[in-house]
């Protein structure tokens, strides 16, 4: 029952985007900055926690999961190391996820032939 919570609501999320991409004029970009946003704010008024309660990784795998999840540290930084875990907080919880991105992206540009569309 849980992988299907987590596909259910992971894949919400992402008609969601798709939604968004097709209906309205906002590019990719646009739409990225707004699911991270929208988890940090999510995050920050107490309604995500419980989305990552019921759905696991149904939520903290998309965009708006790399929001919450850098909001969460954020948040647990500032409580142990006062105004400078504002500064380190959301990089210090958000730092696997990114170096895996880093990691992987130069993996697979490494193994197809990135270029031009033109």
């Amino acid at each position: 029952m849980e992988y299907i919570k987590a596909f259910i609501i992971g894949g919400l999320i992402c008609v969601i985007g798709q939604i968004l991409i097709d209906k309205t004029n906002l590019t990719p970009a646009r739409i990225l900055v707004l699911f991270v946003t929208l988890g940090v704010a999510l995050t920050a008024i107490g309604l995500y926690e419980p989305l990552v309660e019921f759905a696991g990784a149904g939520a903290t795998v998309p965009l708006t999961g790399f929001g919450y999840t850098m909001a969460k540290g954020t948040l647990e930084f500032v409580k142990e190391k006062g105004l400078m875990g504002v500064l380190t907080g959301g990089i210090s919880a958000g730092a696997a996820g990114i170096a895996a991105a880093v990691f992987f992206g130069y993996i697979a540009a490494l193994i197809s032939k990135p270029g031009d569309k033109s």
